[in-house]
């Protein structure tokens, strides 16, 4: 790719993240009764009533968090703040510890089940909340959740970690984190998030404790999840680690070739880091399978071998850092390419430039989805903020 070009992607990566995604938040999201509203439908019309979600909130403190790393606005600082206030105040289960599901409008707990995955994304947010401030109350509640993980999900005896406990740490039956997921007690999508939420923590709190967890969680995703000989992730396990799958989920295959990597750069060893370069790009190559000419990614491949061709935003998100990734780590030229190509099918399909934000996806007819939220419990700005902030790192780094 020629310098213009990356220097314009650039341009329209920082526009896209400083006009179209934060302000969203900030402007239409903002609840004045504390924290954030729980929905905008995909009409983008508000629903103050709507429940809150621990995985909405802690995302949009990690993105905010980024944000203000990344370019020093007071109002990222403030949204950031509100959300970390929030967490700490209402989501915090200050009895039994670990954080509540869900909450309702008022505030007051509507789901108190602990879902290991939201405990995670509450680590990974309030890490990167004490990077941007030096905030100690926000670090310490990081490493107590982080010890809830440890003792509550984490499975001595046969690797990994569970999905999901009760309020007070025991069983239960329903470990889904949706109903479109498989009632299994291990997930790659679990695992994965612990990951990213590890490898966050360290940078902050470089322990032995918490580095000797960020190494054997990575150990599982490369020795229990990825598919060494074709590159895919299984996506559900028991127990025992028995795969209950057939599916190749394109999205998190990208994801995970960046996010592992990173990991491994962060933790800092190099044969561990060498190890997990040579893997990454196995799965990136392989979720590449799910590419399309105009630069979009489908969202997975069934067990039958057909194919789920909507196109969702985060997946198109994840598609754009794993490309650059290739470029910048893996050396392959076409990287760039890629990435740019994916953006222009996001600028041009999913970016809402009246409203503001993206819609959730394209149908496999070409028509805008909005069935589905354009804000809510699943739909935040994690997976497109932390895309447009990370491919500028790395476009950044370049010698343009």
């Amino acid at each position: 790719m020629d310098t213009a070009t990356l220097k314009l992607f650039a341009e329209q990566l920082s526009d896209n993240l400083n006009n179209n995604i934060l302000p969203y938040w900030t402007e239409r999201m903002t609840d004045p009764a504390g924290g954030f509203y729980g929905r905008r439908d995909g009409f983008d019309s508000l629903h103050p009533d709507a429940a809150k979600g621990a995985i909405l909130n802690a995302r949009i403190l990690w993105t905010f968090s980024a944000a203000y790393i990344a370019t020093q606005r007071p109002d990222c600082l403030e949204a950031a703040t509100r959300a970390k206030n929030y967490i700490l105040d209402r989501f915090v289960d200050r009895e039994h510890g670990g954080v509540y599901w869900s909450l309702n409008a008022d505030g007051s707990v509507a789901d108190s089940k602990k879902q290991f995955y939201a405990i995670a994304f509450t680590v990974y947010g309030l890490a990167e909340y004490y990077r941007a401030t030096a905030d100690d109350t926000a670090l310490q509640q990081a490493i107590e959740l982080f010890r809830c993980i440890e003792r509550h999900s984490r499975d001595n005896a046969r690797g990994g970690y569970r999905e999901a406990a009760t309020r007070e740490w025991e069983p239960i039956e329903d470990m889904r984190l949706s109903e479109k997921d498989r009632n299994f007690s291990k997930t790659m999508n679990t695992h994965l998030h612990i990951l990213e939420a590890y490898t966050a923590l360290l940078r902050v709190w470089r322990t032995d404790e918490c580095l000797e967890a960020a190494r054997n969680i990575l150990s599982v995703m490369t020795d229990r999840i990825a598919d060494r000989s074709g590159g895919h992730l299984g996506l559900f396990f028991d127990d025992d680690w028995r795969r209950a799958d057939s599916e190749q989920s394109f999205g998190h295959d990208i994801e995970a070739s960046w996010l592992m990597l990173e990991a491994a750069e962060v933790i800092g060893d190099g044969d561990l880091y060498s190890s997990v370069l040579a893997l990454t790009r196995t799965i990136a190559d392989a979720a590449l399978e799910g590419l399309c000419a105009d630069g979009s990614m489908v969202y997975e491949r069934h067990g039958n071998g057909g194919y789920d061709n909507e196109k969702h935003w985060w997946v198109q998100a994840e598609a754009v850092v794993g490309q650059a990734y290739l470029a910048v780590y893996h050396g392959v030229a076409r990287g760039w390419d890629g990435a740019w190509r994916t953006w222009r099918y996001i600028a041009e399909n999913l970016v809402d430039a009246g409203c503001g934000e993206w819609y959730w996806s394209r149908m496999s007819d070409g028509s805008v989805n909005r069935a589905e939220d354009k804000a809510g419990f699943w739909k935040c700005p994690y997976h497109n903020g932390r895309m447009c902030m990370e491919t500028l790192r790395l476009l950044r780094s370049l010698p343009l």
